[in-house]
């Protein structure tokens, strides 16, 4: 019996559905089917009841999952103790970053250097759901995310807002104001991450043009920001939003940054810890993440 095998079977009787379970597993439908077997061969028994159309616990299943629970929740409690003895004994903090982050992560990074100068900050850059996993395991010790995320486990201290910023051709009739109204954006398509890919950006742009008035057309996704800024500053018109502290620090040939008019969105920051009383080196993170006040603006060109 492997760790993962039963990782895998957690997952499952969580969803009751192969294709979800490997969605949040990170790995194709086959592995989770083919390591779900091979487990219930070494039992000798069903696990699940699989149809056309459900997934369901059988009561082999039902016995085997508080044990599953218990045996991953040791080895993640083990995993966490000696990473909190090993980053005690060094002084390290592994903080979990998000991208874009700009201006602001320059001014955490000196903020906390003042606050505990004899600490190190080790960042560490991930997707978001890997990034909260590894808070809960005690991998990390904290780490930003954007948007609010559902988990019962750990503690979102809410620490600033991003202001969004829009991007498009400096040769468009818009790219002489000094501040752009979401509704004047309505002719032009939008290029953005999907909602799969980015869940509180997708929203919040989306949400913010329907109160504006209007629903906008989705023109070619964003990709990376090379290619996608290449085609908006030398492609069709089209436009895309960027963080404010994002936006600051890069000057692409054919595109201007510019604010949005009030009420322009911004994306709320959270840090994400455990609930658990903090070292004195995270509560100069969390210390050094809360002041961390003031919006960056881009306006340029």
């Amino acid at each position: 019996m492997e760790l993962r095998q039963l990782r895998y079977f957690l997952t499952l009787t969580e969803e009751l559905h192969f294709g979800r379970a490997a969605e949040r597993l990170n790995i194709v439908q086959s592995a989770v089917s083919q390591q779900l077997r091979r487990l219930e061969r070494e039992l000798g028994v069903d696990l699940f009841d699989r149809s056309t159309r459900t997934v369901r616990l059988t009561e082999a299943g039902h016995r085997l999952l508080p044990h599953a629970e218990r045996v991953l929740a040791d080895v993640e409690a083990a995993r966490a103790a000696i990473d909190d003895l090993r980053s005690r004994r060094d002084g390290t903090v592994r903080l979990g970053t998000s991208t874009g982050l700009g201006a602001r992560l320059d001014t955490l990074l000196a903020r906390f250097r003042e606050l505990a100068p004899d600490a190190t900050l080790d960042l560490v850059t991930a997707p978001v759901a890997d990034r909260l996993r590894r808070v809960r395991s005690g991998e990390l010790d904290a780490t930003l995310v954007r948007g609010e995320q559902r988990d019962a486990a750990l503690e979102l201290l809410a620490v600033w807002h991003d202001p969004l910023v829009v991007a498009l051709p400096a040769r468009h009739d818009l790219a002489v104001r000094s501040r752009i109204e979401l509704a004047a954006l309505a002719d032009l398509p939008l290029r953005l991450a999907s909602r799969q890919r980015n869940p509180p950006l997708y929203d919040l742009v989306l949400d913010s043009c329907r109160r504006a008035g209007f629903t906008p057309t989705l023109g070619p996704e964003f990709t990376t920001d090379q290619d996608t800024l290449a085609a908006i500053g030398f492609g069709t018109p089209s436009w895309t939003v960027y963080y404010a502290a994002q936006a600051g620090q890069i000057a692409p040939p054919g595109v201007v940054f510019r604010p949005l008019a009030p009420p322009a969105p911004a994306m709320p920051t959270y840090l994400a810890v455990r609930p658990d009383p903090p070292r004195a080196e995270l509560r100069a993170l969390i210390q050094a993440c809360m002041s961390i006040v003031d919006e960056p603006r881009a306006d340029r060109s």
